[in-house]
């Protein structure tokens, strides 16, 4: 007998239309530092502040890319998607990696054509005010984005967190270098720490595509989140022999978790039932975007391992 609860079948993941909100305001917030970053290249002609502006232009297209996957997670389950759509995130966090990647591939020719042919920068302190002020609003948007995602257990908003926070650090070694460009006249210290900032966004997007990509291929959830359930299970499993088997696997914000429960030969189906219904509540009311799924075992079928609730 297997016992199923899918608290998202019939309604949104919870917090779906907060983190559809958040993505649509990133999108703002990245056009706004996007122009600032624009203006202080042709303020300066650095190929340092051109590498931050284009990645800029990354953090655009990944927050629309963002918007539109947290749009489609947020749909209810439905007959052909009886999970729901929150993997949704992961091909957004997938497509932001490979953005990254690309305008990393893009400043490295870039730089290595500044390094072949440097050049005096212009007007270089009324620029780094201005890219200046762009990092500092990427600053405040991706602790905020990192908090909310976070909350939200949203791999979309994490993923654009991230990201936003590795650009910060990056405007911050691309304001020194450009500064210590000018102060001390070694021109090529510009495209050099262009193509330092390259190599730091090419790490950063191989990482996202990582990370992504697990949460595609339903690994399990977290080792605290799994000893989170364990307790659970040995709390409120009493009536229970023992329950073994624990699988996980988590899709965005929500989590699926299935095991066997072991009862005695002799006890009624309606008492077996009883206690699916305490362990799922008790597990809804700690983790509220999951699902459960409980198969109960006669007592032969004992393993002697896992939760022994006796």
């Amino acid at each position: 007998m297997s016992v199923t609860s899918s608290p998202q079948s019939t309604s949104r993941p919870r917090g779906a239309g907060r983190a559809a909100q958040l993505a649509l305001w990133t999108v703002g917030v990245a056009l706004v530092v996007l122009g600032l970053k624009f203006v202080a290249y042709l303020m300066t002609g650095s190929v340092a502040l051109y590498s931050d502006a284009l990645e800029s232009v990354v953090n655009v297209a990944a927050a629309l890319a963002a918007l539109i996957a947290l749009r489609v997670a947020a749909r209810p389950a439905d007959q052909n998607h009886p999970y729901g759509h929150t993997k949704a995130e992961y091909f957004s966090a997938v497509a932001e990696g490979v953005l990254i990647v690309l305008a990393a591939l893009s400043i490295g020719r870039e730089a290595i054509g500044g390094l072949l042919s440097p050049r005096e920068l212009d007007a270089p302190y009324a620029g780094l005010l201005v890219n200046l002020g762009a990092g500092l609003i990427n600053a405040l948007w991706a602790t905020r984005l990192l908090r909310a995602g976070a909350e939200l257990r949203s791999p979309a908003l994490l993923a654009d967190g991230r990201h936003l926070r590795a650009d910060v650090l990056t405007s911050v070694g691309v304001l020194l270098g450009v500064a210590a460009a000018k102060l001390t006249g070694l021109t090529w210290l510009d495209p050099a720490l262009a193509l330092l900032v390259a190599v730091n966004i090419l790490w950063s997007g191989f990482g996202l595509v990582r990370e992504s990509v697990g949460g595609l291929m339903d690994t399990a959830v977290d080792p605290q989140t799994e000893s989170q359930i364990r307790r659970i299970m040995r709390e409120h499993g009493d009536g229970a022999l023992e329950m073994h088997d624990l699988r996980t696997r988590h899709a965005g914000r929500l989590a699926f978790i299935e095991f066997h429960m072991v009862v005695p030969g002799e006890m009624s189906v309606q008492e077996a039932h009883t206690i699916c219904d305490r362990l799922e509540d008790a597990i809804r009311a700690e983790m509220p975007d999951s699902s459960t799924t409980i198969h109960v075992e006669p007592q032969d079928k004992a393993k002697h391992h896992g939760v022994l609730v006796l």
